[in-house]
């Protein structure tokens, strides 16, 4: 008997491991099956990021816009609550291999604690996209904290092994808050710079301020823009800052301003240059 209930335990044994071998290859198969489609996939989306107090319609007008000059491209809208959910809105046509993605936050919340949380719901957003649509490559644009947010991505979440993001461009960000004084660095720009190493070095990188008068943009010190340099100069492959002047030149104002969603097409709808 006992003999009989040994022989059990060591059949049931070897049925469960051969289970569970099946079901390990069927797993792996799957994973490479995807990681294939992910490395062989031609679309190459941009993605955008509203800033604080912004929802994910912010670009709305600039994605017009940007349509009119180019071939119309699909949008897919994504926000993201505050418990990890995503909800889509709008989709991607089958044919379009430049998509317009934007991201958004049911916390949009200003201040250096929801900047970093926000970085991780778009690690969260951008995983979630990855396994739904199979790109790699993608370009990213962040307007005011929506840069912040793209930059902590970069340091804290991203992989080249995943991802590969080529060209940044980020508007009126302030990557010293309201500083006008380099000396005077915030916590957040210290984090910034001492994290830099990890951004990855094949990237271009496009810094936009906008200057309505000598300070600034009215709301972000031109200055605090400026340290974006800080940051990407000598780390990334291609670092650039652009300054758009002008009445049209505000803080608000910047995603729609004619100047700024040309400079958009050029740079991340054309070519590289």
């Amino acid at each position: 008997m006992i003999k009989k209930r040994y022989i059990l335990v060591i059949l049931a044994t070897i049925g469960l491991y051969l289970v569970l071998i099946m079901l390990g290859k069927s797993y792996i198969n799957k994973t490479t099956s995807q990681q294939k489609a992910i490395y062989r996939s031609r679309m190459v989306p941009t993605v955008f990021v509203p800033g604080s107090g912004a929802t994910n319609n912010r670009f709305d007008d600039m994605i017009s816009e940007l349509n009119k000059m180019h071939r119309k491209h699909s949008i897919l809208k994504v926000e993201v609550s505050k418990n990890n959910k995503l909800t889509y809105s709008g989709g991607i046509s089958s044919n379009d291999e430049h998509p317009f993605i934007v991201v958004g936050f049911e916390n949009n919340l200003d201040g250096y604690d929801n900047i970093k949380q926000q970085a991780k719901w778009l690690d969260t957003a951008m995983h979630n996209l990855q396994l739904r649509y199979k790109f790699q490559r993608f370009n990213a644009v962040g307007h005011s904290n929506g840069g912040l947010n793209w930059t902590i991505f970069l340091e804290k979440y991203y992989s080249s092994e995943q991802f590969q993001m080529e060209k940044l461009l980020t508007i009126g960000t302030p990557y010293n808050f309201e500083e006008s004084n380099f000396s005077n660095k915030t916590q957040m720009l210290k984090d910034l710079i001492n994290e830099r190493n990890l951004i990855t070095s094949n990237l271009l990188v496009y810094n936009l301020a906008g200057t309505n008068t000598f300070e600034g943009d009215k709301i972000v010190p031109y200055e605090s823009v400026e340290a974006g340099k800080f940051i990407f100069q000598k780390v990334a492959k291609h670092y650039t800052q652009v300054t758009v002047t002008g009445d049209d030149a505000t803080h608000s104002d910047l995603p729609n301003n004619p100047e700024v969603i040309q400079y958009v097409a050029d740079k991340l709808l054309r070519p590289k240059p």
